[in-house]
């Protein structure tokens, strides 16, 4: 999980999704599939803890931005500058990614919302995730799927850094006809809430490395534990709504995941990428940052607005880990 992933240039997962394999990639694969079954259900329990007790968490929606501050510079100390090399790599496939990416969730979270005729505030938010950056968990989950996970990391990278760029103005036009949004505020929450932590923690990474590298393998669970807050103080803020629509939020989102995974699979088999590398596109395209989403849609709009984002933060896991799971029982047929 990008809030609680780390990987190195090379593609393969480093401690804080649990040890690189030394003697094959077997405890490697248990940590990554721990790493993705136990995130799942720590934010179940914690959308249930808010839905029992909403009048305990509800109050705490302003601190939300701080706590995806906290998961974007766990992630800040995950990166290093081989990252950025490996865009520099291959640009033109890397671009690719990042225009799928940035064309295909925002699209489909526009059309799904028009499609279920969703409220105007879950339209917004349905929007909201499409647009929305790379997700916290796509590295993990394409190196399950024995995928090109050094593309994984460069796409996820850009889409993170660009992410003031272009999720406002994309919000803007999709979702504008729901809600009103101010793209120029949305930009600055972002540059605070994302872009700056993670530059922080990529400068604390290199200038105190060795320090850094004895507490990487605490970054998931800090991360995952800061994601569960979030996800707690979002539903505990729309508790007595979601009763109502609950049902309606997970068939847009189930729907929208679904086909963004396929459509992001197509994508890079239409670009004759091969299977490894449009392994990695279908998780880039179809994993979204919904934490990142919670909490502009917490800022902008209403707790309600960022139900959709919390409950894609549960379900992008569980797909991406059974899809991971099919692809790589397919691999030895592969031939490309």
């Amino acid at each position: 999980m990008r809030s609680s992933e780390t990987h190195t240039a090379s593609g393969t997962p480093t401690d804080a999704d649990g040890p690189p394999p030394t003697h094959g990639p077997a405890p490697a694969d248990r940590a990554a599939r721990r790493a993705v079954t136990v995130f799942p259900v720590l934010v179940v329990a914690a959308g249930l803890a808010g839905l029992l007790f909403p009048d305990t968490f509800s109050g705490y929606g302003t601190d939300v931005p701080y706590l995806l501050g906290l998961v974007m510079f766990c992630m800040g100390l995950t990166m290093s500058l081989d990252d950025f090399r490996g865009v520099a790599r291959r640009p033109w496939v890397v671009l690719l990614g990042l225009v799928a990416h940035y064309v295909i969730m925002p699209g489909l979270g526009w059309l799904v919302a028009h499609l279920l005729h969703l409220s105007p505030t879950l339209a917004a938010g349905v929007i909201l995730v499409g647009c929305a950056p790379s997700g916290t968990a796509s590295n993990v989950v394409t190196y399950l799927a024995r995928g090109d996970v050094a593309l994984s990391v460069s796409v996820a990278t850009v889409s993170t850094v660009l992410a003031p760029l272009l999720t406002p103005p994309l919000t803007l036009l999709l979702a504008g006809q729901y809600l009103p949004v101010d793209a120029g505020s949305m930009v600055t929450d972002i540059l605070k809430t994302v872009l700056l932590p993670v530059i922080a923690g990529l400068v604390v990474r290199l200038a105190a490395g060795r320090y850094v590298r004895r507490v990487l393998g605490a970054m998931p669970w800090l991360s995952s534990l800061a994601i569960a807050a979030i996800v707690t103080v979002v539903v505990a803020g729309s508790a007595h709504a979601l009763k109502s629509a609950a049902l309606t939020v997970l068939l847009a989102v189930v729907i929208h995941n679904g086909c963004g995974l396929a459509l992001g699979y197509g994508c890079g088999r239409l670009a004759r990428l091969g299977r490894p590398a449009s392994r990695a596109m279908a998780f880039e395209v179809g994993m979204q940052n919904s934490g990142l989403a919670a909490s502009l849609a917490t800022a902008h709009f209403s707790p309600l607005a960022a139900l959709p984002a919390a409950v894609f933060s549960v379900w992008h896991n569980i797909s991406g880990a059974v899809v991971a799971a099919w692809m790589a029982r397919r691999t030895p047929a592969d031939r490309d």
